[in-house]
């Protein structure tokens, strides 16, 4: 009979395009053990050779998204440590970081739904999407401090671009918990809304509606032009345009917005970005 920590601890279901991404560890909150890390990593590997998906909603089954890292699971072997922080290139994602870069090596639109407590390393995989929807009274905390720890899962990456640093340096020093509003009025978050899964829903629909190759670009322009050169940003603007107006669905697009609803066209496959 397999353990607990075989089980499936991540599940995965496609439907109208549209991925679902739930944390299945629910007697544990969905703290995070190193199966859990593995299959998040295998879940974004699937997600990011899919070129049918046109967006992913991640969510936590039960009351909450996830609790952040489970110590006393991770520190029952001596090697768990090694596994999580070990890296043969240096600037590259360890498996611990990847669980929160690795969203964003996925060529559609990620949407993190938070109720419940998202702490610790459940923030830091929060922080990877690039939309999160919470509920009012939602938990969230940067919460390594509590344990005499820094913020090592790669969210650093996603902070630098959200909120002052000061604030972040606040948060990350203090471990304070904040709810979904203050989130929102820091910028934490994107939206603060009674049902945050409705809302992701709701918007995951919307996107499908856009053709994929300008949502994927607009995704990696973004993602590669917030910061950094100014020349390298308008040199990227151009060929991901010209790319895109080559290709089918951009035609597609544009043949949607001049016919009516029934008369529309599916796009097809995503390029690949």
């Amino acid at each position: 009979m397999p353990s607990p920590d075989d089980s499936l601890l991540v599940d995965l279901t496609i439907e109208n395009n549209i991925a679902y991404v739930r944390f299945n560890r629910e007697n544990k909150h969905n703290a995070l053990n190193i199966t859990m890390f593995n299959q998040i990593k295998t879940t974004i590997n699937v997600l990011k050779n899919n070129r049918h998906i046109r967006a992913v909603i991640v969510s936590g089954n039960g009351d909450d998204f996830c609790t952040g890292l489970d110590v006393k699971s991770v520190m029952k072997s001596a090697t768990a440590p090694v596994k999580l922080l070990f890296k043969w290139h240096p600037w590259r994602s360890n498996l611990a970081q990847i669980v929160s870069t690795g969203w964003q090596q996925i060529p559609v639109p990620v949407i993190m739904v938070i109720e419940g407590r998202c702490w610790g390393g459940g923030l830091q995989i929060a922080l990877g999407g690039d939309f999160r929807i919470a509920a009012p009274d939602a938990s969230i905390a940067i919460m390594e401090a509590r344990w005499g720890l820094i913020p090592d899962m790669g969210g650093t990456l996603a902070l630098r671009r959200l909120i002052r640093q000061d604030i972040a340096k606040e948060l990350a020093m203090t471990g304070e918990i904040i709810n979904g509003d203050k989130a929102l009025e820091i910028g934490l978050v994107s939206h603060v809304v009674e049902q945050p899964m409705k809302k992701a829903i709701e918007m995951a629909k919307i996107l499908c509606q856009q053709s994929p190759d300008s949502v994927a670009a607009t995704k990696k322009l973004y993602n590669n032009s917030w910061i950094g050169s100014s020349g390298f940003a308008l040199a990227r603007e151009s060929f991901y345009q010209l790319k895109i107006l080559l290709g089918k669905n951009s035609k597609i697009k544009a043949y949607n917005q001049t016919h009516e609803k029934h008369q529309a066209k599916e796009f097809v496959d995503r390029k690949i970005w």
